[in-house]
């Protein structure tokens, strides 16, 4: 009786197990979870999630440098308004033209002053030995002129601070009217000083004819 044996393996059979065994560990590694490397919305695999905003922070902080950025470049390219002005220096030159102008028209003491003098002076020059109408002349003729050169540069002083009243900006309804008043007087007080002082309106008087001795 022949004993039995075992059967043996045969190459074949043993390298298909093999082969089976690496396929079935290669695919259960395959099953294994491993990182999720997929992007997700809003994510990035070095910075992890964001606001979704490019160059934006979490904080904010480049939103807040763009905001200055853009009021600085309207603070640029705007044009610079002045603050309004007060109107003071329009008011005050409108007074100062009504005031002068008055001035040129009623006389003022300094050219009562300057009047006086040149009457001393014709007085000096004259003596006793000058003739009537010379005493006329420098005694009277340029005290009158006198006082007229001094009220016209009133008048003088008087238009110009009125034009300059016009030209500034106004806030008060009142200032227009008192500067156009100023240089409406003013104008008027030229007017006469010029006649005084070339004789237009009144002439220096002139002394009586020298009669003739009587006959011997």
């Amino acid at each position: 009786m022949n004993p039995t044996t075992k059967p043996e393996k045969t190459a074949d059979d043993s390298g298909d197990n093999e082969a089976e065994r690496a396929v079935t560990a290669t695919a259960e590694k395959n099953d294994a979870p491993g990182p999720n490397l997929a992007k997700e919305p809003g994510e990035t695999p070095e910075a992890g999630p964001t606001d979704g905003a490019d160059g934006v922070d979490g904080d904010g902080a480049a939103d807040d440098d763009g905001d200055d950025g853009d009021l600085l470049g309207d603070d640029l390219d705007g044009e610079y308004t002045p603050p309004p002005s007060s109107g003071l220096a329009a008011a005050s030159a409108a007074l100062v033209s009504l005031l002068l102008s008055l001035v040129s028209l009623i006389g003022t003491w300094s050219g009562k002053v300057i009047s006086e003098r040149e009457t001393l002076v014709g007085q000096i020059d004259l003596g006793q030995t000058g003739t009537a109408e010379q005493q006329i002349s420098e005694i009277y003729g340029d005290a009158w002129h006198a006082i007229a050169l001094t009220n016209g540069i009133f008048a003088v002083l008087a238009l110009i601070a009125g034009l300059v009243a016009l030209g500034l900006p106004q806030r008060k309804s009142w200032v227009r009217p008192f500067a156009v008043a100023g240089l409406v007087l003013a104008a008027l007080g030229l007017l006469i000083s010029v006649g005084m002082y070339f004789d237009l309106f009144v002439s220096l008087p002139e002394p009586p004819p020298a009669q003739a001795p009587p006959a011997g």
